[in-house]
């Protein structure tokens, strides 16, 4: 199984896995909407497939000649044609149409932890329906669901801003211990995943090596770079009712504000024991990792 598309491949994690996977020697057909973003997988010898999850027509040309679909796009953050329902929704469910009319052998699905049927937040409630119809697609597929990327919830949102300018603003009282992974550690875990039937139909929660609140990140990029961080909050209250105005507008950012105020008081953590160390793996740390930020 050595032909890979990888659906989102300009994505934080879509990027990595498709520069793994060629590094390794497999065929990588990059799934992405805008070829000039994408052009740094092509010189690495991707091959590229312009279209989204808003073209059916796309989709379809996507999912031929190959053996292995890493879904890892997302429209959380979308808005008009690119809203959640197009791209998550309808997106995803004519991928999984798409790849089982392509006899496409193993189909990976990055999912999210904490979901549910009747989860508050409408986009967990749609990752859960689509591993639901994944399930009972007929086709060989292996689950992930993931907590939050290191890359994006704890340097892009949060250390990037203190390394910068040496303040950041947290959403919410920034308290509740929430598990976050590194992409990299996903990548290797995809290493060992792609067409492996051991893998073949399992739903698998896969954490970061420890629960750990969006302050104590805060600090931790204040210690190792050796500012004194002016960290400012706002208030879940603020939040809600920001959410509420923005989402007629933009969904995507309404959408944001809603889940951030849900996740500064809810359960955000994952048992750490399921972290890629299941894979023979050994965990990146948010020390570890910050600590490689700061160094670049």
């Amino acid at each position: 199984m050595n032909r890979i598309l990888i659906v989102g491949a300009t994505g934080v994690l879509g990027s990595e896995a498709a520069k793994h996977f060629l590094k390794k020697g497999f065929h990588v057909k990059c799934f992405v909407r805008n070829k000039e973003k994408a052009a740094e997988l092509e010189l690495a010898g991707g091959e590229l497939v312009v279209g989204d999850l808003t073209n059916e027509a796309s989709i379809v040309n996507a999912c031929k000649d190959v053996d292995v679909v890493i879904a890892s796009a997302h429209g959380m953050l979308g808005k008009g044609k690119n809203k959640s329902e197009n791209v998550d929704d309808a997106g995803h469910r004519a991928l999984v149409k798409a790849a089982v009319e392509a006899n496409v052998q193993h189909f990976i699905y990055t999912s999210i932890s904490g979901l549910a049927v009747d989860h508050p937040i409408d986009f967990l409630r749609t990752k859960y329906a689509i591993e639901q119809l994944l399930i009972k697609s007929g086709l060989h597929y292996t689950i992930l669901r993931l907590p939050a990327f290191m890359e994006w919830h704890a340097h892009r949102l949060l250390g990037k801003s203190i390394m910068d300018k040496g303040k950041v603003t947290i959403l919410g009282k920034g308290e509740n211990p929430t598990n976050f992974i590194a992409v990299d550690d996903i990548v290797q875990a995809l290493n060992i995943i792609v067409g492996n039937q051991a893998y073949f139909n399992k739903t698998i929660n896969v954490a970061g090596p420890e629960n750990i609140s969006k302050n104590e990140v805060a600090n931790i990029y204040g210690r190792l770079s050796n500012k004194t961080p002016k960290v400012s909050h706002v208030p879940v209250g603020v939040l809600k009712v920001m959410s509420a105005i923005i989402n007629p507008f933009h969904p995507g950012i309404g959408r944001i504000m809603k889940f951030s105020a849900y996740t500064d008081k809810a359960d955000a953590t994952m048992n750490v024991n399921e972290s890629v160390q299941q894979f023979g793996l050994r965990p990146t740390t948010m020390e570890e990792f910050i600590k490689k930020q700061v160094s670049q």
